[in-house]
């Protein structure tokens, strides 16, 4: 029996995300999202025409559950300026994960940022996503909304390092920091 639009779209977007993460999206042709997927190429254009559209939506996907799972995390802690400490204790789970390659916002906006407009938005708006989510946890802390977007660089920043570097440690080093600034040290 043929499979229905959602569950085909579903198995390609689960194909999609494991191979464009861990081998990058250009390494990976239509042929390998075939043999992930298990769909023929006909049913894999019929769902997503471009490669892009593609693209961009297990971007979008991704988000959703990144922020669901991060925001989950961080709602555990009762103490609102521990709330912002979270962030990173969540980011320094993540970078221990098996296959962690980095921040596939960053990733992605690095290999097609500059030719598709589609793919640098998703990136954008991921990254304005999470900087507003920050600014919130500041706002709820009653801390001076300029400690946001400095938090937000050292959580992007040790995104960068962690990947780059494969050392889940700088999620510790930003903690560190962001403690320092959370507590006026």
């Amino acid at each position: 029996m043929p499979l229905d639009a959602d569950t085909a779209r579903t198995r390609l977007l689960d194909a999609a995300e494991d191979l464009f993460y861990a081998r990058g999206i250009q390494a990976v042709g239509m042929d390998d999202l075939r043999g992930g997927s298990g769909l023929s190429l006909k049913r894999l254009y019929a769902l997503y025409p471009a490669k892009e559209q593609l693209v961009e939506a297990y971007l979008r996907r991704r988000d959703v559950r990144w922020r669901g799972a991060l925001a989950a995390f961080v709602e555990e802690v009762d103490d609102p300026r521990a709330r912002l400490l979270a962030v990173f204790d969540w980011l320094g789970a993540w970078f221990r994960e098996p296959g962690f390659r980095g921040c596939a916002w960053i990733n992605g906006h690095g290999e097609l940022g500059a030719t598709s407009e589609a793919v640098a938005r998703a990136a954008r708006d991921h990254k304005q996503a999470f900087a507003a989510y920050l600014a919130d946890l500041v706002a709820a802390a009653g801390l001076p909304e300029t400690l946001a977007p400095q938090l937000f660089l050292l959580a992007e920043g040790a995104m960068v390092s962690a990947g780059i570097l494969g050392d889940p440690a700088q999620a510790d080093h930003a903690r560190a920091a962001a403690a320092a600034l959370v507590h006026g040290v």
